[in-house]
């Protein structure tokens, strides 16, 4: 059945008192995200993998056919993210992604359909959006199609498809929470068509999120003495002493090139940032210096951070994390929700942040997935994976200057405008998007990056 509504419901932020629906929700918040589904009377489902959080999870898939020969669905890779944490804030995200879509032959094409949303809830009211959804070089029957959300294409005398379907809801008690939901693609066949029945439904790039805070939490108890003043500052946790293997291979060393220098100054105190102790390594290199992705995987919370300067995270295939901080400007690849392969350069080194003025570098850690669960306290010590990361020498870097497809505007060539100019904060930043999204800050993303005057910088609550 399709999801289609009578008339459009714009995700903004709202608080509704709608007791009835929010009794509906669970505490806490869930995501679901799926890029290509097959509905057919009668029949188990079939498609790309379905992605459910509160657990985040990340499916970087090749090819998808359906039947084998793909004269239904035929793709040339689809894209799937999931994310959620609960508490007195509640955020939530989903996305997904299919790139070169043809359905029945070709009677249906688009270069890509994309399909996200994002769910918020605090105390004091929430908010969702659409986030990139959309769709690019739609193509129905030989005419191209300008998609308009909720809009319906009539598809011959065999069916019409729903172009950027979308609703989202929001609701005040027991507790403020949101709702919202969107299929960037949906298919339904009202006659037989391709050899399936009437009924059947195509869903392409959907996702789901859903919070609802939690009850606030009590404050923690006063310490029984007050912290020593001066001298080394007492740790407030313990750094993990694992290193848990990553389960994958093909990690690329995260700076281009040898650094001039890899400082192992994991666990050592530090008085500003979460746990009283550094979390990850230094490693120094000239200013400029191209940054890779260690992995294939994709690319989140890309912005400003006073402690990390410019930074960004990366989630690989695994659900291993990577925080990347001091950069001095970013490729157009640095994008909220760009997917990346390993050796791809996503930012220059630098010394924004805390670290300005301090020779170049930078910082990085690595966040196995099996210890996510500590929150930002999960990071381990990158030395000893360091040592093993294979040193791209043979990088182009002119590739890193193309407009990408997630790219929002066109950044400067490698190198160029760049700035002169080691931590993380005290919050986590662990989930995508859990920051304010880089492009409502202050710079946005894509553009060279210089160090934003004291007085203005914009307050971001994560790493």
């Amino acid at each position: 059945m399709t999801r289609a509504l009578a008339c459009a419901v714009a995700l903004v932020c709202a608080l509704v008192p709608a007791a009835t629906a929010a009794q509906q929700r669970p505490a806490g918040s869930a995501a679901r995200a799926w890029a290509i589904q097959v509905l057919v009377p009668g029949r188990a489902p079939v498609g790309t993998r379905v992605l459910a959080a509160p657990t985040g999870a990340i499916a970087l898939d090749g090819a998808f056919a359906y039947p084998k020969d793909g004269s239904v669905i035929r793709a040339r890779s689809v894209e799937t993210s999931v994310s959620a944490t609960g508490g007195a804030r509640a955020d939530s995200d989903a996305w997904a992604n299919v790139r070169a879509l043809s359905l029945f032959g070709g009677e249906i094409t688009a270069a890509s359909v994309a399909g996200e949303v994002h769910a918020a809830a605090g105390l004091h009211g929430v908010a969702g959006d659409a986030g990139t959804t959309g769709i690019t070089k739609l193509v129905v029957l030989g005419r191209r199609v300008a998609p308009v959300a909720n809009r319906q294409i009539r598809l011959g005398d065999w069916g019409y498809a729903i172009a950027l379907e979308r609703s989202g809801s929001a609701a005040a008690a027991p507790a403020p929470g949101y709702r919202g939901f969107v299929t960037a693609l949906d298919v339904m066949l009202t006659s037989p068509h391709g050899g399936l029945p009437a009924g059947t439904e195509l869903q392409i790039g959907y996702a789901e999120a859903n919070a609802q805070a939690g009850a606030r939490a009590p404050l923690p108890p006063a310490p029984s003495s007050p912290p020593e003043p001066r001298g080394i500052p007492q740790l407030l946790s313990r750094p993990p002493r694992a290193t848990p293997p990553l389960g994958q291979r093909g990690y690329v060393f995260p700076v281009y090139g040898a650094p001039r220098l890899v400082a192992d100054t994991f666990g050592a105190p530090r008085a500003d940032v979460s746990g009283g102790w550094h979390h990850g390594d230094d490693l120094f290199a000239p200013i400029g210096t191209p940054v890779l992705a260690v992995a294939d995987g994709l690319v989140f919370s890309v912005g400003w951070n006073a402690v990390g300067g410019w930074r960004l995270w990366l989630r690989d295939a695994r659900g291993n994390e990577f925080y990347y901080a001091h950069l001095s400007a970013y490729s157009p690849l640095a994008v909220d929700g760009a997917v990346v392969r390993a050796g791809d350069v996503v930012g220059y080194v630098g010394d924004t942040g805390d670290a300005e003025g301090t020779p170049s570098h930078l910082h990085f850690e690595i966040h196995p997935r099996g210890l996510l669960g500590r929150g930002y306290d999960g990071a381990v010590d990158p030395t000893t994976y360091l040592d093993t990361w294979r040193h791209p020498y043979d990088v182009t870097l002119a590739a890193a200057a193309a407009t990408s497809e997630t790219a929002r505007t066109t950044a400067p060539e490698p190198g160029a405008l760049l700035v002169s100019q080691t931590d993380i904060s005290s919050a986590s930043g662990l989930v995508p998007r859990s920051l304010t999204r880089a492009a409502e800050g202050a710079g946005g993303p894509l553009l060279p990056r210089v160090q934003p005057p004291a007085a203005t910088l914009p307050v971001r609550g994560a790493p």
